[in-house]
C-alpha cells in the first residue's frame, strides 16, 4: 500500500463469482478462496492463472473463512457447520452438518484462546437474532438469543477477554449495546437469552451518528464509520473515536468522497475506501481520563492531532512496540526558565505549557515571520516520540496555510530543512507539494519525490509536467542536486573517444544496414559538435526523481494523457536516450547515485506509448524517434532470441562435462550444428 503499486492480480473464469472474501493462511502464506459458493481455490504469489492451481469442490456452500494466527485457518459454512481447512481437504465431498434452520448468518469472527480456536457468528430469523459460539476443536457448540427490542442490530464485533466474549452491537436506534457470553458452559441449554446493556449513545450535540459499521480500539474506545447529522443539516459521512467509558467523542474526520461504510483496524491504523481510493490512518488512542475526554469534546469538531496524519516511513517495529507499550503521549511543554519574574509572567509561562499544539499554532497565527519560524523550530525540538510526526504534520500545516494567505512568504530555506532532516511524507503535509508547484520550486519538488514514498499520481504527473515545461534557460541558475546524472553525460562529455568505443548490447550494425544507428548516437551521445542528450542536465535530473516515483499504472494513465505532445515526444525521446544508454553496459545498469534503472525506464516508455500512440503515429517529428526506437528493440530481440536458441546446447555440455573424467590437460573440440 506505501508504494501505491499492484503486487499481484488474480480472475476467474467468466462467469465464476467469488462470494467469500479471499483470506491469506498465516502459517503457510497461501491466498484461499471460494467461488460459486462451494469451489475452494488454493494458490500462492508465484502462481498466475487460478485454472491451474488446487482446486476442491465442497459438499456446501462456505460463508466465511477465517485465518488465524497458530490456530489454522477455520471455514464456517451457510448452514452453520464449522470445520479447519486441514479436515476438510482431507475429505472435500465430506458431509457438512445443518446447524442452523431457516436461519441468515449475518456476521462471523474467529479468536483464539489459548490453543483453542473460537468462533462466534450471528443469524436472524423472522426478526431474531441469534449468536452461536462453536470451539472447534472441541467440537462444543453453543446457541443463544438475543434481547428482542424494536431496533435491529446492523453491525457486530467482539473479542475475548477473562474468560468472556464481549459482543458489541450497533443496532439501528444510533446506539451501541455491550453483551457479556461466558466461554465456560457446564450444560447445552436448547436456547439462552442474552441481556443487552448500552454502551454508548452516538450522538453530540444536538448531531447523531448513523453508524454502518465499527471496530473497538481498547477498552475505552471505539472507532465508528457513518453519516453525523445534526438537525436542518446535511449528513456528512465521517471516521468518528468514541470514548465509551464518558460517552464522549473524542474527534471525528470528515470524509466527502464518500464510503463503502467498511472499516478495518490493524495494528493502530485505519483501512477504509474514501472515494476510489483505500486511505490509511494511523491512530493513537490517550488513557481514558475524565480531562481528557472534557477537553477533546470542547475541540470535538477539529480533527485529532495524531489521527489525521500517516506517514508511511515511520511505521517500524521499533515505533509499534513504542506505541503498544506506551498508551498515552506526553504533552509539549516548553523547557522551564529559572529567571526571576513577576506573578503574572509565571502564570503565563505555566498557561503557555499546557497549550496543545494546534493552540499554540493558533496564537502564531499573526506573529512576525521571524517569531514564528522560530517558534516552530522549538517546537519540532522539543516534540518526543510518537508524537513528533503529529507535531512535524501540524507544523507543516500552519507553515503551508501562512504561505497561502500571504502570496509574498514561502520560506523556501526553512521548508528545505525540515524535508531534508525528517522523515516526511506526502499524506502527512499534502499542500506542501502543491504549494511548491505553484510556486514552481524545482529543488524542494526534486528533494520530495526522492524522500516520499506515497506521492498521489496526479501530483507526480504534475511534477513531470511542469519540469518538461520550464526552458533550459529558466534551469540553469535553479539549484537542482545532478547527482544522478553527472556520471552517465559530464563523465562522457569530457571523453571525446567514447563514441568510438559505444556497441550496444545486442546489437551489430550487419544485422540493421541503415542509418539508424547512426542517427542515434549523432543525436544521444557526446560528441565534439553534437548534443550531450535531448534536455541539459538540470532536467535531466529532474525528470530522473519522476522516473524513481512509485505509482499505479491504472491511476497514472489518465493524467499522462493530458501531457501536451511535444512535451510527451521530449519526454520519450529522453526516455529512449536512457535506454540506449543503459543498453551500451553488460549489466544494464547506469552509473551513478539515484539513478533510473532499465525496469523504470521501459515502465515509463511503455506507460507513455500506451498514452499517446495515437498522437506519436501522426507527429512527424515524433515518426524518426518511433522507427529509430522499433529497430533498436528488434536487434535486441533478435540478440536475446540467438543467445535462446544455444541456451540448451550450452546446458548439454555443461552435463557433458560433468560426466566425463577430465584429466589434467586435455583439448576438446565441440562442434554447435
Amino acid at each position: 500500500v506505501s508504494d501505491q503499486k499492484p503486487l499481484g492480480c488474480w480472475s476467474v473464469k467468466h462467469g465464476q463469482i467469488i462470494t467469500c472474501p479471499v483470506v491469506c493462511s498465516f502459517e503457510t502464506h497461501e491466498y484461499i478462496a471460494v467461488h460459486d459458493d462451494k469451489v475452494l481455490r488454493i494458490w500462492k504469489n508465484k502462481d498466475i492463472n487460478l485454472d491451474k492451481v488446487f482446486k476442491a469442490t465442497l459438499s456446501a456452500d462456505v460463508y466465511r473463512i477465517h485465518s488465524l494466527h497458530n490456530g489454522g485457518t477455520v471455514v464456517l459454512f451457510k448452514g452453520g457447520g464449522v470445520r479447519t481447512l486441514d479436515v476438510l481437504l482431507e475429505a472435500p465431498q465430506q458431509e457438512i452438518e445443518n446447524v442452523i434452520s431457516d436461519e441468515v448468518i449475518k456476521w462471523s469472527q474467529a479468536f483464539m484462546e489459548g490453543q483453542q480456536p473460537v468462533l462466534i457468528f450471528a443469524t436472524e430469523k423472522d426478526g431474531e437474532f441469534f449468536v452461536y459460539v462453536q470451539k472447534v476443536k472441541m467440537n462444543s457448540l453453543h446457541k443463544y438469543k438475543l434481547e428482542q427490542q424494536e431496533s435491529k442490530p446492523m453491525s457486530f464485533t467482539a473479542y475475548i477477554r477473562n474468560q468472556f466474549i464481549t459482543l458489541l452491537c450497533l443496532y439501528s436506534n444510533d446506539a451501541v449495546y455491550k453483551v457479556l457470553i461466558p466461554l465456560q458452559q457446564n450444560t447445552e441449554e436448547e436456547e439462552h437469552i442474552l441481556s443487552k446493556s448500552l454502551l454508548l449513545n452516538l450522538s453530540v450535540s444536538g448531531s447523531i451518528l448513523k453508524g454502518t459499521s465499527f471496530v473497538v480500539l481498547d477498552k475505552d474506545h471505539i472507532a465508528v464509520l457513518g453519516s453525523l447529522a445534526a438537525s436542518g443539516e446535511e449528513s456528512k459521512e465521517c471516521l468518528t473515536i468514541w470514548n465509551t467509558k464518558f460517552q464522549t467523542l473524542q474527534t471525528s474526520k470528515e470524509l466527502p468522497l464518500g464510503t463503502s461504510g467498511q472499516l478495518w483496524c490493524y495494528e493502530e491504523k485505519f483501512f477504509f475506501t474514501h472515494g476510489k481510493v483505500l486511505t490509511v490512518i494511523m491512530y493513537k488512542c490517550e488513557t481514558s481520563s475524565l480531562a481528557a475526554a472534557v477537553g477533546k469534546l470542547k475541540d470535538s469538531q477539529a480533527p485529532a492531532d495524531v489521527s489525521s496524519f500517516v506517514n508511511w516511513d515511520t511505521l517500524g517495529d521499533e515505533e509499534l512496540a513504542a506505541s503498544s507499550q506506551s498508551q498515552r503521549s506526553a504533552p509539549l511543554k516548553a523547557e522551564p526558565k529559572m529567571t526571576l519574574r513577576s506573578k503574572r509572567n509565571i502564570v503565563a509561562k505555566v498557561q503557555q505549557d499546557t497549550l496543545s499544539v494546534r493552540q499554540l499554532l493558533l496564537n502564531l497565527k499573526d506573529a512576525s515571520t521571524t517569531v514564528f519560524e522560530d517558534e516552530l523550530r522549538q517546537l519540532m525540538s522539543k516534540a518526543q516520540m510518537p508524537d513528533i510526526q503529529a507535531t512535524i504534520g501540524c507544523v507543516m500545516t500552519a507553515i503551508m496555510d501562512r504561505c497561502k494567505a500571504n502570496p509574498k512568504y514561502y520560506p523556501q530555506n526553512f521548508l528545505l530543512q525540515i524535508v531534508q532532516t525528517r522523515d516526511l511524507s506526502y499524506s502527512l503535509c499534502p499542500d506542501l507539494m502543491a504549494v511548491a508547484l505553484k510556486r514552481k520550486d524545482v529543488h524542494l519538488l526534486q528533494i520530495c519525490l526522492h524522500r516520499f514514498p506515497d506521492i498521489p499520481e496526479e501530483i507526480t504527473y504534475a511534477c513531470l509536467k511542469l519540469f518538461l515545461t520550464l526552458s533550459e534557460a529558466c534551469l540553469q541558475n535553479t539549484d537542482v542536486n545532478l547527482e544522478s546524472v553527472i556520471c552517465y553525460i559530464d563523465v562522457e562529455f569530457n571523453n571525446k573517444e567514447v563514441k568510438n568505443e559505444i556497441v550496444e548490447n545486442g546489437f551489430d550494425a550487419d544485422l540493421e544496414k541503415d542509418s539508424w544507428k547512426t542517427e542515434i548516437v549523432k543525436e544521444s551521445h557526446p560528441t565534439a559538435d553534437g548534443e550531450l542528450c535531448p534536455v541539459g542536465p538540470q532536467k535531466a535530473a529532474l525528470l530522473n526523481a519522476v522516473l524513481h516515483t512509485a505509482y499505479s499504472e491504472a491511476f497514472l494513465l489518465p493524467h499522462l494523457k493530458n501531457l501536451p505532445a511535444q512535451q510527451a515526444v521530449l519526454f520519450l525521446r529522453y526516455l529512449n536516450y536512457l535506454y540506449v544508454k543503459c543498453s551500451e553496459k553488460f549489466n544494464t545498469a547506469l552509473p551513478g547515485i539515484r539513478v533510473p534503472t532499465v525496469n523504470q525506464i521501459m515502465d515509463w516508455m511503455c506507460l507513455l506509448l500506451d498514452a499517446h500512440f495515437t498522437v506519436m503515429v501522426m507527429l512527424p517529428e515524433a515518426k524518426g524517434l518511433l522507427s529509430n526506437l522499433h529497430k533498436f528493440v528488434r536487434a535486441q530481440v533478435r540478440f536475446y532470441s540467438e543467445l535462446n536458441k544455444i541456451e540448451g546446447s550450452l546446458q548439454e555440455i555443461q552435463r557433458l562435462n560433468r560426466q566425463k573424467d577430465i584429466q589434467t590437460y586435455s583439448i576438446e573440440v565441440l562442434e554447435i550444428i
